[in-house]
């Protein structure tokens, strides 16, 4: 699949209006897409191990997106088939009166995966130049009021780009993923939670309420990617109307990202192969 129409490697002149959440990539259906999506899995799982065994990179998977737009989904069903042993997931909720006494990368720093690694984040620091300004939180915050200005969001786009520079630069390597439903779409989903007994206690009021500001939010989120979009560091718009293709697009990102970063197994000392053949010995001759 080609990647480029969905990677934004620069923010200049991005719109998100110009991406469209029903997008299918030229899969006609589930089922067409179910076999690949599986060969990808598989993929990962191969990749995962070599990178848990390389020991030398971390990766960090950022989801972000609207409400309903299938971030816990994707995670069950894309990264449900990785070695727990080697993936962490993060879901980062209103920060705590301890979080608030802190910079907003502080919670982040307590949670990134170690080295051979993968870290899922559902939502991340990137809620702080999102809801944080939608709702002109950050009035209310605990920051000095002298940095509380009409520039404060190009300062933290500025400092995100920072940052995941220094995570690329010390091996965590970042994948960023915006899963981007349709208003109808996202309507259809909180009916069906409200419909299904078994959905019911996925739907609060408060989505509807957060729904109210949609535009606010597609300004925020086109602002927040045109602004922190790098070639090192870039998003990805996902579509997500469709959770087959999402699950689909996610699996080819990842696996595109990991083949990329030349992962290998590694390699024995001739002191070391000669003590594996010492052993071997010792096994075959037991009684």
């Amino acid at each position: 699949m080609d990647l480029s129409k969905y990677r934004v490697d620069s923010g200049k002149g991005f719109d998100l209006s110009g991406y469209d959440a029903g997008d299918t990539g030229g899969y006609g259906s589930k089922q067409d897409a179910a076999g690949d999506t599986a060969k990808n899995i598989r993929v990962m799982m191969e990749l995962q191990d070599k990178l848990y065994a390389h020991d030398r990179y971390s990766v960090l998977i950022i989801i972000q997106a609207m409400d309903a737009a299938g971030k816990d989904s994707t995670i069950k069903h894309v990264m449900g088939g990785l070695n727990p042993q080697g993936t962490q997931v993060y879901s980062f909720k209103v920060p705590s009166a301890e979080e608030m006494d802190h910079d907003y990368l502080w919670r982040i720093n307590k949670s990134l995966p170690e080295r051979g690694r993968i870290g899922i984040f559902n939502r991340s620091y990137y809620e702080d130049v999102l809801v944080v300004r939608v709702h002109d939180l950050v009035r209310g915050s605990r920051l000095p009021q002298e940095f509380v200005n009409d520039d404060i969001w190009e300062k933290r786009y500025r400092q995100i780009c920072d940052y995941e520079r220094y995570l690329l630069e010390n091996g965590t390597v970042p994948i960023k993923l915006f899963l981007h439903v349709s208003r109808d779409e996202q309507k259809k989903r909180f009916l069906e939670r409200i419909d299904d007994p078994t959905k019911n206690w996925k739907f609060s009021a408060c989505d509807v309420k957060e729904r109210g500001y949609w535009k606010e939010y597609e300004n925020a989120y086109t602002e927040a990617i045109k602004n922190t979009s790098t070639k090192d560091a870039p998003w990805y718009v996902i579509p997500a109307d469709k959770k087959w293709f999402t699950r689909l697009l996610v699996s080819e990102v990842i696996v595109d990202r990991l083949k990329k970063l030349d992962l290998k197994y590694p390699e024995l000392s001739p002191e070391q192969l000669k003590s594996l053949t010492a052993a071997k010995v010792q096994l075959i001759n037991e009684k």
